[in-house]
């Protein structure tokens, strides 16, 4: 049954307007809804001013700044048989949510705008507020406003506010002579690099002067991108423009300067002010705090609370060591009980900053508990645990806190979608990363090119190659991590041809190669086998491009060389390399090619050194007795087995997923818990025949040597990846691909077998090590047994 319709008397006469100004400054005062109520019911009472605009819209817009009901202001303004322009607009203002009937019948800039500003301060990142701004963007071009700078400056705000940069660059180009205030709510919204462009667009346009926000927006782009030349030359324009001085650009300057790295300038800035404020000593502290600083951060925080200011939201963001976490747990706790002390706890910013710092100290419970007991979710709260779960290897944990993201209709960005799909990608789970891509397709959220590279990322570790080639291909504004991601991709699955290939694709497409790249490329030729190529692009990266290889560099060429069994060449670059470039990584790649190659003298030294630096890693003790055992030099594989046993390191167990429709199943070595075990050892036994037909014979070398032959058999028969595979094979339709993930490195007989099992059934199965891919098809992996 709908609401009692207000009905309003007609207005008595007041000689002089002496009673409206009365009403007008007793609505003013009102600081309460009670109070509001009964102005309104001696209003109606009297017939005073009931029907006159200017104190209707003075009720409406304080009812509004009190937090009234929308229902309540709603019925408030259909009790008006006659309302003006400035009462309907004061209510488009008011509303969390665009009803577009009331921008009609005669709309102005005003109306366009402040239903845009209302819905950009209530709005949620939801999927019903992206529908409303975009239906308002709708109306504002219908009615001839699409080239309005007011109300594109709101609408730009808008889109900015719901993640949708696309879309706000579509508004400001399409106002043909932007104001000053358009550009600032362009640079305020644009990434870092983009927003720099921007600014250098204005400047060269002429057309709109720049002000103190327009400069305090650029420094904050280049702080972001960390541009300190283009810094300066923002820093240089302001001092020619009078606007140097100006306390936002000095505190502009000031984040500049100490995300780049120069603290001596931010506190020469910071003291020349005569009487800094919050802001100020916020710069400054997150500068330290930015810098790993943390002693002089809380040294400062101290300062400042002796002073007499009383610490914000942003000073208590800025003192928490989110860059720094490790080594400051106490200190950690310290705040978080500092932040509960003066009730901060309930605020979004330091909320989001204390779980991305128990996230990064590894604490998930704690930051979870933050997470849980916020009030109100913001984007940014979201996105820090969900990465915090993926970058902690708790993938499963942040697909599901993704999945009740989508329950609770809360509407992803960029930053969402890229962790989830790392978690994706971490996982293996094909199914769940095709599920985000819809999601993308579903978002328009296809022009972003870090979600793209992310998208390629996943596809390339769920085992698609060819399904991220063809995003790659179909990407507009490639970047260099997306360029990188495809040749890593082609390395991880073997094709290091192709990885060459796109490599100077990239170098054709004056795209400049970075460390990253040349990793990948070098990754591509270790698994590829090209030993000439990889030694060349070593060189072009030293040479040419001024590189100074790292620990992974050093350790992909001495993979190269020692997969190709050139063990005492690869021994000879570790000598050349700089120190600070070997680590275990290089010692452990040339001790695994010993395993290969069947060298002991020379891996006795790589395992000597890999002691020295890596003690507690069991897997370099396993290499080392697989190699003696495989000669059967079996007291010193006993020695070896005996030396991690009283250091009591053990072996991390393999296990092996395998998704069947969008379910996992995981295996363990001789596993019985699966409810169709039975059935699983059962058809393993009837194919482990069909494969001796063909050919077969189990590899037993590195199995226990005080186990008969037989039992060394069985042992290897039972590996986690044949259960898996007989499991895929008897849960699916002849002829379906098998995909899965093994924990490990695949062992050799576990290699074999497969090979034989891709003939015997005509299946194509793809494996996913703790290496690489492998596909196997009609007895054939693509590795080429180069692995």
């Amino acid at each position: 049954m709908p609401p009692p319709r207000l009905v309003l008397p007609p207005p008595a006469v007041d000689p002089g307007g002496g009673l409206r100004r009365s009403y007008l400054r007793l609505v003013a005062l009102s600081s309460t809804l009670r109070h509001l109520d009964q102005l309104l019911a001696v209003s109606l009472a009297s017939g005073h001013y009931a029907l006159d605009p200017a104190p209707a819209t003075a009720l409406l817009l304080r009812y509004s700044s009190l937090r009234a009901p929308p229902r309540h202001l709603l019925r408030l303004f259909r009790a008006f048989p006659r309302p003006d322009r400035f009462l309907r607009n004061a209510l488009l203002r008011s509303l969390p949510s665009l009803r577009p009937h009331l921008l009609f019948p005669s709309p102005d800039s005003f109306s366009f705008a402040f239903a845009a500003t209302s819905l950009s301060s209530s709005c949620s990142s939801r999927g019903n507020d992206a529908a409303a701004a975009r239906t308002l963007h709708g109306l504002s071009v219908a009615a001839g406003y699409a080239s309005d700078t007011f109300v594109a400056s709101a609408l730009a705000k808008l889109y900015f506010k719901l993640s949708r940069v696309h879309d706000a660059r579509k508004v400001f180009d399409a106002v043909p002579s932007p104001d000053t205030i358009l550009w600032n709510t362009l640079l305020a919204g644009l990434p870092g690099s983009e927003a720099l462009d921007a600014f250098v667009r204005m400047v060269e346009a002429g057309r709109a002067r720049p002000d103190s926000t327009t400069l305090a927006s650029s420094l904050r782009a280049a702080a972001e991108a960390s541009h300190m030349a283009m810094g300066r030359c923002v820093h240089g324009y302001g001092v020619k423009c009078g606007l140097a001085e100006h306390e936002h650009v000095v505190t502009g300057l000031m984040s500049l300067y100490s995300k780049c790295g120069d603290m001596d300038s931010a506190q020469f800035l910071f003291d020349r002010m005569e009487d800094p404020d919050l802001v100020a000593y916020n710069a400054l502290i997150s500068g330290y705090s930015v810098n790993g600083m943390v002693e002089s951060s809380v040294e400062l925080f101290k300062e400042l609370a002796a002073s007499g200011w009383r610490p914000n939201s942003s000073t208590l963001v800025a003192v928490i060591p989110v860059y720094s976490p490790f080594g400051h747990e106490l200190l950690a706790q310290c705040l978080h009980a500092f932040v509960v002390k003066v009730r901060l706890d309930a605020d979004a910013l330091v909320s989001t900053a204390m779980t991305t710092l128990y996230c990064r100290l590894n604490d998930m419970e704690s930051a979870r508990s933050i997470f849980d007991a916020m009030p109100e979710k913001t984007m940014e709260s979201w996105n820090a645990m969900i990465s915090g779960y993926a970058q902690n290897g708790l993938t499963e944990m942040a697909v599901a806190l993704f999945q009740l993201m989508q329950e609770l209709n809360v509407q992803p960005n960029p930053t969402t979608i890229s962790s989830t799909l790392s978690a994706c990608a971490q996982l293996g789970a094909l199914s769940l990363g095709k599920w985000v891509h819809r999601i993308i397709t579903k978002e328009n959220l296809e022009l972003n090119v870090y979600v793209m590279t992310a998208l390629i990322d996943m596809y390339v570790k769920c085992g698609s190659i060819a399904e991220a080639r063809s995003i790659f291909d179909r990407m507009d504004n490639k970047n260099v991590v997306s360029w990188n991601a495809m040749i890593s991709g082609y390395g991880l699955h073997g094709q290091g041809a192709e990885a060459l290939k796109l490599y100077k694709g990239m170098l054709d497409a004056c795209i400049l190669p970075t460390s990253s790249t040349f990793l990948s490329v070098l990754y591509a030729c270790s698994h590829g086998g090209l030993v000439d190529e990889g030694q060349k692009v070593f060189r072009v990266m030293t040479n040419e491009y001024r590189i100074s290889p790292g620990i992974e560099h050093c350790t992909c060429m001495v993979d190269i060389l020692g997969r190709a069994g050139k063990l005492n060449e690869a021994l000879d670059l570790i000598s050349e390399f700089p120190q600070s470039a070997i680590g275990p990584g290089v010692w452990g790649a040339l001790l695994s090619a010993c395993t290969v190659h069947k060298n002991s003298d020379l891996a006795k030294l790589a395992s000597q050194k890999l002691f020295e630096l890596d003690s507690e890693n069991a897997g370099y003790y396993v290499l080392l007795c697989n190699l003696y055992t495989s000669k059967k030099h079996y007291s010193e594989a006993a020695v070896v087995r005996q030396e991690a046993k009283n250091r009591k390191l053990v072996k991390t167990p393999g296990c092996t997923l395998i998704e069947i429709g969008d379910k996992p199943h995981v295996f363990m070595a001789a596993d019985r818990f699966h409810p169709q075990s039975e059935a699983i050892y059962s058809y393993l036994e009837k194919l482990t025949a069909k494969m001796i037909e063909a050919g077969y014979q189990p590899v037993t070398e590195a199995a226990l040597y005080d186990v008969e032959e037989e039992e060394k058999e069985h042992m290897v028969k039972v590996h986690s990846e044949k259960l898996a595979i007989a499991f895929g094979l008897l849960s699916t339709e002849p002829g379906t691909e098998i995909r899965i993930i093994k924990n490990l490195r695949v062992c050799l007989d576990c290699h074999n077998a497969t090979k034989f099992i891709s003939k015997v059934t005509q299946r194509l199965i793809v494996v996913r090590d703790a290496s690489r891919f492998h596909h196997f098809r009609d007895g054939v992996c693509s590795c080429g047994d180069y692995w």
